[in-house]
């Protein structure tokens, strides 16, 4: 199948037939962003498009401005080099009022075509764009249609004469086919355009509305523009949905609110904030964000599918990777033809063209299954653990607030939060300066997933969106024992009764780990910060970032136990005095039995120096070399 793909794409296309085209994933690159062309990631995308060529007034000819011309002359080669079966259009801007004029002569129109093919060819481009024509009074739809037959016709003939593959002819258009009883010349769109991708977004512009708007909503009630309701419209229309692309935004805008307490869809606005028009590039949305410090982050909302963040005045609507993804998924639902991302300099490290790759999902999908696999191996079952969107745990915490912060540790900050049902939950969300990383997570959520004991602290859900690895938990209101302990007040708060009733349930505990349940589990990291007290003062042994689990029959769990016993009944049988060493049938049953006792060995008889009683008894006098008197912690209860 991939090689099929391959070949796809590399065969000249003679024919106009959308069946050749399979999934595309397209992008936007503009001569005035500040992507070098020679950065793009062409590896992320199966078209590319370089925006725009303009027309001339007098002429009806296209022209490049001669800023970017060197860009453009060089676009194809330059991209072709990380992906040479990408396929490369240029852009015509159009909707403008020369444009208009174009459409409405025969000969302008005709100067107009002969020219974008031109062009297209000199450049070495495989396609040709008309974007920002709008179904409007300004062009007379009747004749754009006209343009559309004789553009097709000139591409065909110029394909047949020349040997050269046919090139694309595809129009950027508005996100509705319609726009007050005007309406695009759908038949002949139909008839000579490879597709159309539809411009999902710019619903509501801060310039334009005085009121907050999700600029790109999925969904969203009858009311309020989106896009689903769009490609809808699109459909009822005839349009086939494999013929349509959907358009995705790699920008958002900001407003200005009225007043900073009514921040939600539709609140009174005064304007722009933060740029010119409101405008922002979704790189510069983030860092914009990131600015007000660690643990402020943008709300998605998966009603609209789009992401929102207020603070102050300023409110915010863009889409992020969650939107992206969401998006892409409606395309692939809907049989849409691919997505085309408007514009590629606007991204951030890649990641909205990454999130849109349906091959990055099949990669998730499978590492996921391999995790569950390998998880499966290790005795897990995670049944029972819970799966929580980053936008419930940021709502649950108020954002992340620092009046829900209950502490930080080695992991990271450890946040209180209350979920819709009245719950009350702990997050403990990993720091990216932390030392601790994703071993620590898993091992977490494997060891204690299954774990049901009373004086244990089970996981009871995780987050791994947005990169996050937050472990979610019963919240424990009375801290931990160190709150206590350590002070020189509160430790008067545990009398002898609460502290023994603490030390037996830590006991409890520990001996479940490592008596009574499937596997053999050594913490080894067992303090008093990690004993938390529930509303009784009841003891939850938490966190088992660091802890082992062995089954019980693997040697390496109880290596260091047997070591010491197997040396112990050594040193025995070198006894120097005959009566102090032990029988065979001694030997046997002190090395099966973990229970039989054994006798402390004396210095053995090829010892350079005896006890302190037995000096009177030797003539030999030497120093005691370093002895090693670490202790060990033992996997069977002590």
């Amino acid at each position: 199948m991939i090689l099929f793909l391959l070949l796809l794409f590399c065969l000249p296309l003679n024919l106009h037939c959308t069946s050749s085209t399979s999934w595309i994933k397209g992008g936007y690159w503009t001569s005035r962003s500040e992507l070098p062309v020679s950065q793009i990631n062409s590896g992320l995308f199966t078209h590319l498009t370089c925006a725009f060529a303009y027309l001339n007034s007098s002429t009806f000819t296209l022209y490049i401005n001669s800023t970017y011309e060197k860009s453009f002359s060089s676009f194809t080669n330059t991209v072709k080099r990380k992906n040479p079966s990408v396929v490369t259009l240029l852009s015509i801007r159009g909707g403008t009022a020369i444009f208009s004029s174009m459409v409405n002569q025969s000969s302008n129109r005709k100067s107009f075509i002969e020219s974008s093919i031109e062009t297209a060819r000199l450049y070495g481009f495989q396609g040709l764009d008309l974007s920002g024509v709008l179904p409007s009074k300004s062009t007379n739809m009747t004749n754009l249609g006209i343009l559309f037959d004789e553009w097709r016709a000139e591409v065909t003939s110029e394909a047949r004469n020349s040997g050269n593959s046919q090139l694309l002819l595809v129009m950027k258009s508005h996100h509705l086919p319609a726009i007050d009883s005007v309406t695009y010349p759908i038949d002949s769109m139909l008839r000579n355009l490879d597709w159309v991708h539809v411009r999902a977004y710019d619903y509501y512009l801060p310039s334009r509305d005085n009121f907050t708007g999700a600029h790109s909503a999925l969904y969203s009630s009858s009311s309020w523009f989106n896009t689903n309701d769009s490609i809808r419209e699109w459909l009822k229309t005839g349009f086939p949905a494999n013929k349509l692309v959907l358009g995705l935004p790699y920008h958002g805008y900001a407003w200005q609110l009225v007043n900073p307490n009514e921040n939600a869809v539709g609140a009174p606005a005064a304007g722009p904030a933060i740029t010119m028009d409101g405008s922002m590039g979704y790189k510069s949305i983030k860092a914009f964000i990131r600015d007000y410090g660690y643990g402020v982050a943008s709300l998605y909302n998966d009603s609209y599918d789009v992401n929102f963040f207020s603070s102050g005045k300023n409110w915010i609507n863009f889409d992020g990777a969650e939107a992206i993804t969401a998006k892409v998924s409606f395309a692939k639902e809907k049989g849409l033809l691919g997505y085309n991302a408007f514009q590629l300099s606007n991204d951030d490290k890649w990641e909205l063209s990454l999130a849109g790759l349906v091959v990055t999902a099949r990669r998730s999908i499978s590492k996921l299954k391999h995790k569950i696999s390998t998880i499966e191996n290790l005795n897990y079952d995670a049944n029972n653990l819970r799966v929580f969107t980053f936008t419930a745990i940021q709502e649950a915490t108020d954002n992340f607030s620092s009046e829900n912060k209950l502490g930080e540790g080695g992991y990271g900050p450890v946040y209180k939060g209350r979920l819709p049902n009245g719950q009350e939950m702990a997050v403990k969300r990993l720091s990216r300066t932390s030392h601790q990383g994703l071993e620590e997570f898993e091992n977490e959520v494997k060891l204690t997933a299954r774990l049901q004991h009373v004086n244990l602290l089970p996981v009871l859900g995780i987050c791994t969106q947005r990169e996050e690895k937050m472990l979610i938990y019963d919240y424990m209101p009375n801290k931990s024992l160190d709150f206590y302990i350590f002070d020189l007040r509160r430790r008067y708060l545990l009398d002898w009764r609460k502290r023994v009733h603490i030390i037996e349930g830590i006991t409890q505990g520990l001996l479940y780990l490592q008596e009574y349940s499937n596997l053999t589990i050594v913490h080894r990291d067992l303090k008093a910060s990690n004993i938390l007290l529930d509303h009784e003062m009841n003891p939850k042994i938490s966190d088992f970032g660091m802890a082992r689990a062995f089954t019980k029959d693997e040697c390496e769990a109880n290596t260091a136990w047997k070591l010491m016993r197997c040396m112990q009944v050594a040193l025995l049988c070198v006894q120097e005095n005959a009566a102090d060493r032990p029988t065979m049938l001694e030997i046997l049953v002190m090395l099966k039995s973990e229970t039989a006792d054994i006798k402390t060995p004396k210095k053995p008889a090829f010892s350079v120096k005896r006890d302190n009683d037995e000096i009177s008894e030797c003539m030999l006098e030497a120093n005691i070399y370093s002895v090693d008197d670490a202790t060990i912690t033992q996997p069977v209860p002590r």
